[in-house]
């Protein structure tokens, strides 16, 4: 084995069992009762759920790897596992050095003791001295920011406190190995950045062991020398972090329909939009892009009676409302019937996922509008050499390079 080995997991599975949607009863008196009632119910048999299925795979000292993966996939009780909360049903993990962990809000903490005392817990948890505790204590604290609330129980603090302090107290003491999930998404934006930012110095300047689960791919791109996909509780990809995630991305644009039903209006109008179908140029549905790459939506509409100078409009809107561009086609006078308005789409926006804002006016007036309907992904990740990192560059990016000149 090798002397820098830190995690070594050998055909792992975890099997759970799920009883059936009747109520089971959970004392004596609901026994007796639901016997009575139903004596001769036949008992209804327990299912099997593999969470994860022959996972094998080592981490070595010093490397931070990303655990990604659609929801459902097993990323969770993969780090359970490793935080030997709960044991696997199958196979062998070894694990060589202390594991501070931070996977949901809650654990590893008493609720009843005090922020200060949980600090003091986790540390002794971890292994280390009172001294040693001592030493990181002011650290912890400041980091955190949650120094007025330090001698109060952990169960009066905002969720977004309780992930500060847990996430402090993890990276803080020392761990050989440390182990987030995606709980920091509690916490605002600045607080995420300084827990990356920790996450990276916790692995690049003490050598310790990094394992990151988030569905953010920039920053896993980012922290990550490494990444793991898990899909269905299997590990289908283990190597290099933009092969990995491509891959996941060809995934996630797979399950992610390129068609989108609207919505009625809700009262009764003139006209109504019926679908949006997204491809790529070739004509080919799909819903993940590379920066820069072009791609077509086609808008299907209904119109119930003539109207005059209608015309049809496609947006983008990131995930939080905020608009970003908008296509409008020409206008025309139109009979009744169904109608479809294509949209060459070649602005080169930056790495997103974004939704659609569908419009339709006639003489200039709004007759059906709907938002934040559908999906699409645009990827600085792809095979090959990648000429474009997009990550913070705003909402538009560009291919144009100037030369760098002598002064």
């Amino acid at each position: 084995m090798s002397s820098d080995l830190v995690i070594s997991a050998r055909h792992v599975g975890k099997t759970f069992r799920m009883a059936s949607a009747q109520h089971r009863p959970t004392t004596l008196a609901e026994l007796v009762s639901q016997t009575l009632r139903q004596p001769f119910a036949r008992r209804q048999r327990e299912t099997e759920f593999d969470a994860l299925d022959d996972v094998s795979f080592e981490v070595h000292r010093g490397e931070v790897l990303g655990i990604i993966g659609r929801n459902g996939a097993g990323k969770s009780t993969l780090l359970k596992i490793l935080s030997q909360i709960t044991p696997p049903t199958r196979g062998e993990i070894d694990l060589h050095g202390r594991v501070g962990s931070l996977l949901e809000v809650g654990t590893g903490f008493h609720p009843e003791l005090s922020g200060r005392e949980n600090i003091y817990l986790n540390g002794a948890i971890l292994g280390m001295s009172r001294r040693e505790i001592d030493r990181e204590f002011d650290n912890i604290v400041a980091f955190a920011e949650t120094e007025r609330f330090l001698d109060l129980p952990v169960k009066r603090y905002s969720s977004g406190m309780y992930v500060r302090l847990a996430f402090a107290v993890a990276a803080h003491l020392r761990p050989d190995i440390l182990i987030v999930d995606e709980v920091l998404a509690v916490g605002d934006l600045a607080f995420q950045r300084k827990c990356l930012g920790k996450m990276d110095e916790v692995a690049h300047r003490s050598g310790a062991t990094v394992l990151f689960v988030s569905h953010q791919m920039t920053a896993v791109r980012s922290l990550c020398s490494r990444a793991l996909l898990i899909e269905c509780g299997r590990v289908i990809k283990d190597g290099a972090v933009d092969g990995v995630l491509a891959r996941y991305l060809a995934l996630n644009s797979a399950a992610q329909p390129a068609t989108t039903a609207l919505p009625e209006p809700v009262e009764q109008a003139p006209a109504r939009a019926i679908a949006v179908h997204i491809s790529g140029i070739d004509g080919q549905a799909r819903t993940t892009f590379q920066l820069g790459e072009p791609w077509r939506a086609r808008v299907e509409f209904e119109l119930h009676r003539p109207l005059p100078h209608v015309i049809a409009g496609f947006g983008l809107q990131g995930l939080d409302g905020s608009p970003l561009v908008t296509w409008w086609s020409a206008p025309r006078d139109l009979p009744p019937g169904r109608y479809a308005a294509d949209f060459e789409c070649d602005v080169p926006l930056a790495a997103a996922e974004v939704t659609f804002a569908v419009g339709l006016t006639s003489d200039e007036k709004s007759i059906y509008y709907t938002e934040g309907v559908g999906a699409l992904s645009i990827s600085e990740i792809g095979p090959g050499p990648q000429p474009h990192r997009a990550s913070g560059c705003g909402v538009l990016f560009t291919t144009e390079r100037p030369e760098i000149k002598a002064a």
